[in-house]
């Protein structure tokens, strides 16, 4: 909403435009009036609106056009005065001030306008009859008041209609022509009601109303006032309670109600609760607040955001197969203004049988996104209404800012969740079939993924010493002239050569010599394609020796050639070494390290399973 109105009052000299503001002032008419008042401000505490208002007077006698134009421009709202004993200023109304005013404004963004008539102590008669025709005439006038700066009639009731035109104008809203919605509110207020729907029933029940009352208007609706609107909503429309619950339709009926009945501020304050701004679009502060992140930190998901991406998953995953179909998945994003997930994402995290995301790659998608592109995760979290759901200040409540990653190296111990590693190798040495190995997919597998879906990305969860971490690897691209401070960055190194090309292994050593050799971040040799005959590489050392010469683990074979699943034994080492950077190379090499950690994620991932199912079963 507006930090502040501006309030400017045109019409013919003598129709009473400074009487107004002086009688509003000093609730008393005035018995001497000047040409033109000083412009005055209303404090907020004083506004029914709580917002600081300025009224601004115009006198021709006084100002020149061009300082005209410019008080235009500036207003919020502008009131045009007319004497209801004088037919002329009545007819300047149309003939004059409504055409000024529109060549000084944009079209598309017309500044709304309240016809006045003053004077009205001075007849008997009104001049609705007039002034009715010229409003339905002009859908941007608001509205119009008749009042009295003498004998106080409407005064400040003038001003309210003026501010409230403003804080809660119509025109977005409502075509008085077509007496229905915009489609800009419609579009607004189903996101709405989907975000309030919290089981996903297409009804919003009486918790559910209770709970959208009390965020809106921090107050529950009493049982039988629930009813009444339930009733109200019976007696005018057959499909707008189903179940003793407010349907869609329902829910949109009542909001045309409100502001055909000139309840505006209703309908603004349920849209501003929600995140939208004067022109019905999520307001760039709601969707992106301010989230700060020293260097060397990282981002990521908090338990309660978790919990509301379970209840989120829930909600869509109407089979209860602990997957999302492209239908539940669209019904889900359904509340984005586009589809933020593409095809490839399908191939980033883990899928089952059909394709299908499954429960624990929809929670990597979201833990990928945190991490690689926070802004993004926030404006996500924004349109499924994180922080109205869960009572939060904003969605930054959400994010966990991680402690600068020296420091973990310091104390030799970390609270991260998620960890990096990047994945170097020449072209054609596997590591794309390397990053699909980590989601379960074998060779075979691999061949049926088209080109254009493909993902430089994968993220899985993994078991380090029974503890489940999530780790982030990241093809990059083979002829890079410069590495960006993100591929700099990461936790883990993996330099990936296929043992069956003699040129393979030297790229390995060129980017390591150049970029890690006196780097603190682990790195780890993989030997691809192992089910392939070994070739002699074109190096002056074998990958064995070069990995003993520069105190590195021995190379490490690989392959996703199987006729099962691929082994993850290799990604168990690589969070081992991401998540205990500190151990020495002696402990790396060492076979015991590798059996602890092998043998704890073995055990994690079958206990794991067993309460994935307890937990899955009810759900």
């Amino acid at each position: 909403m507006r930090k502040d109105v501006r309030i400017l009052l045109v019409g013919e000299p003598k129709v009473g435009k400074t009487s107004l503001i002086m009688s509003l002032v000093s609730e008393e008419f005035p018995d001497v009036v000047p040409y033109r008042a000083e412009e005055i401000t209303i404090p907020a505490d004083v506004t029914p609106e709580r917002v600081p208002t300025h009224i601004v007077d115009y006198s021709e006698a006084e100002q020149t056009d061009e300082q005209l134009d410019q008080e235009i421009s500036k207003a919020n709202v502008i009131c045009i005065v007319y004497s209801v004993n004088n037919k002329k200023s009545i007819e300047k109304v149309t003939s004059h001030w409504i055409p000024l005013i529109n060549e000084r404004t944009d079209k598309d963004s017309r500044v709304p306008l309240i016809l006045v008539g003053n004077k009205s102590d001075l007849v008997e008669h009104s001049s609705m009859e007039t002034i009715l025709p010229i409003m339905n005439q002009h859908t941007e006038i608001e509205t119009c008041v008749e009042c009295s700066a003498k004998n106080l009639k409407n005064i400040s009731e003038l001003f309210y209609y003026a501010q409230k035109a403003v804080l809660h104008p119509t025109g977005p809203l409502y075509c008085p022509e077509q007496k229905e919605m915009k489609p800009a509110c419609i579009r607004a207020l189903m996101r709405i009601f989907k975000v309030s729907d919290l089981d996903n029933d297409g009804i919003l029940n009486d918790n559910e109303l209770n709970f959208f009352q009390r965020t809106c208007f921090n107050t529950p609706l009493a049982p039988q006032a629930l009813e009444d609107v339930k009733n109200v909503v019976r007696k005018n429309m057959t499909d707008g309670v189903c179940d003793n619950g407010l349907t869609l339709k329902g829910f949109l009926f009542l909001h045309t109600l409100f502001i055909q009945r000139g309840r505006h501020e209703t309908t603004w304050t349920v849209l501003r609760r929600f995140g939208y701004d004067d022109d019905l679009e999520l307001h760039q502060d709601y969707l992106f607040p301010l989230l700060k992140i020293p260097p060397d930190c990282t981002t990521e998901l908090n338990h309660n955001a978790y919990l509301f991406l379970q209840s989120v998953f829930d909600k869509y995953d109407k089979d209860r197969d602990c997957a999302l179909s492209p239908e539940e998945l669209k019904d889900l994003f359904d509340v984005f203004p586009y589809m933020p997930w593409g095809p490839d994402v399908n191939n980033t995290v883990c899928t089952n049988e059909q394709g299908w995301i499954t429960y624990q790659g929809y929670m990597s998608q979201w833990t990928l996104t945190t991490y690689l592109d926070v802004q993004r995760c926030l404006e996500y979290l924004g349109y499924l209404g994180y922080s109205i759901i869960t009572e939060q200040e904003s969605q930054a409540a959400s994010i966990t800012v991680t402690r600068d990653k020296k420091v973990d190296l310091q104390k030799k111990q970390t609270q991260r969740c998620v960890f990096r590693c990047n994945i170097f190798g020449a072209s054609g040495s596997g590591k794309t079939g390397f990053l699909q190995s980590f989601l379960g997919r074998n060779l075979m597998h691999q061949r049926t993924i088209k080109e254009e879906h493909k993902s430089y990305y994968a993220i899985n969860t993994i078991y380090v010493y029974g503890q489940e971490k999530y780790l982030l690897l990241h093809e990059v691209f083979s002829d890079f002239d410069v590495l960006s401070d993100a591929e700099l960055s990461c936790d883990v190194v993996c330099l990936l050569y296929d043992i069956s090309n003699p040129g393979s292994f030297e790229y390995c050593t060129k980017v390591f010599k150049q970029y890690f050799m006196d780097s603190k971040i682990p790195c780890l040799m993989i030997a691809a394609k192992s089910d392939l005959p070994e070739a002699r590489q074109q190096y002056a050392a074998s990958p064995m020796e070069f990995c003993r010469q520069h105190r590195i683990p021995p190379p490490q074979a690989f392959t996703c050639n199987t006729a099962a699943t691929p082994s993850k034994d290799i990604f168990v080492k690589l969070a081992t070494m991401a998540v205990y950077p500190h151990m020495s190379q002696a402990d790396v090499k060492s076979s015991a390290f590798w059996l602890r950690a092998s043998m704890g994620a073995t055990l994690f991932a079958v206990l794991g399973f067993a309460m994935y199912r307890v937990v899955i079963r009810p759900r």
